[in-house]
């Protein structure tokens, strides 16, 4: 304790703004945990129907597709980079394999049967050189992560379009069949893989050299360039890893959905955006990683599921996800603001 002019005892300045910089420093990780909280309590008590056992399966199941793009994205958004083509890529990947694919075990190459699985290291080797090129667009001419994936998005839904046709595809290989659309032991295998994609990735990034160059990166690219890092190198990996996860989605997607169509994964963008964004991860690099993104898929999870179970407008729903979206936005630039004002 410390005396002032008058005599009085008053806490030390460190004990007394301890609790205020444990706030500020966590902010964008308590503030999506109390809404998951919240939402969660809201509509278990305005439909019994929501707080069940079978419906968190449901909202397990429904996050998992985008939590496998949000796996690959949070990779990117910790390097303060952007991928808007994870949707396209998941697309045109999804579609990829279906063309290939002749039959239950067959692919079709100029009229010449091959393995089935063939068809699924062509459509893995199609989005990684997707990836490839929006990370030479990126590192080597110099393009913005926001305007070269912007391209791609095009160019992917081109692919996509010049595939189908039109038409609707509904045959895959049969691995891809049943990772995405059977079960073990009662546990959706969809789920299972997002898991493990999500286990995997927050391994990397929290105990190998690689997951530590890229918090470095994200958080002082300038440093890391001075440490000797290979910072062009790290800003291609994330985007191909990126790619690459959107490419397993649309595969598995397109086996849970039972077809592969254009346009068919175009929501997955947002949602993928604002699981990573939503959680806690900072749009500016550095700070945040998969826990984060955990929690932001079940804060979207519960509430597009839970938006079902209440008698709402179906366009309202839209409206509210833009506002819940909205506000992570503002909490994610303004604890920016409070970190930089503490160092300051």
């Amino acid at each position: 304790m410390t005396d002032d002019a008058k005599g009085a005892s008053v806490p030390p300045p460190r004990a007394r703004q301890g609790l205020a910089a444990i706030l500020r420093n966590q902010m964008r990780n308590i503030a999506p945990f109390l809404t998951l909280i919240v939402l969660t309590a809201f509509f278990a008590i305005v439909s019994p129907s929501f707080a069940t056992w079978g419906n968190f399966g449901n909202i397990l199941t429904q996050v998992s597709v985008t939590g496998i793009i949000a796996a690959g994205l949070t990779f990117v958004i910790l390097c303060a980079e952007i991928d808007l083509s994870v949707a396209s890529i998941a697309n045109a990947t999804g579609i990829a394999v279906a063309y290939f694919t002749l039959q239950d075990s067959y692919v079709n190459i100029a009229n010449v049967p091959v393995p089935g699985w063939l068809a699924i290291i062509f459509a893995l080797i199609a989005c990684s050189l997707l990836g490839a090129v929006n990370a030479a667009g990126l590192v080597m001419i110099g393009i913005p992560s926001f305007i070269m994936t912007l391209a791609m998005m095009q160019i992917a839904a081109g692919i996509s379009a010049l595939l189908v046709r039109g038409q609707i595809a509904y045959k895959v290989p049969s691995l891809i069949t049943f990772l995405g659309s059977g079960s073990v032991a009662g546990i959706p295998c969809i789920v299972l893989v997002a898991a493990f994609i999500l286990l995997l990735s927050h391994v990397v990034l929290t105990y190998t050299r690689f997951g530590r160059y890229v918090y470095l990166v994200g958080s002082n690219r300038e440093a890391a360039e001075n440490a000797g890092l290979n910072v062009k190198l790290i800003l291609g990996a994330v985007m191909v890893i990126s790619a690459m996860c959107a490419g397993i989605a649309g595969m598995l997607g397109v086996a849970h959905f039972g077809s592969a169509q254009q346009n068919e994964f175009d929501t997955y963008l947002l949602d993928s955006i604002a699981a990573v964004v939503v959680g806690g991860t900072s749009l500016f690099g550095g700070r945040g990683g998969i826990g984060n993104t955990v929690v932001g898929l079940f804060v979207l999870g519960v509430l597009n599921n839970g938006l079902d179970h209440v008698n709402i407008d179906s366009f309202l729903k839209i409206l509210i996800r833009g506002l819940i979206l909205l506000i992570a936005l503002i909490i994610n630039v303004y604890a920016q603001r409070l970190r930089e004002a503490a160092a300051d």
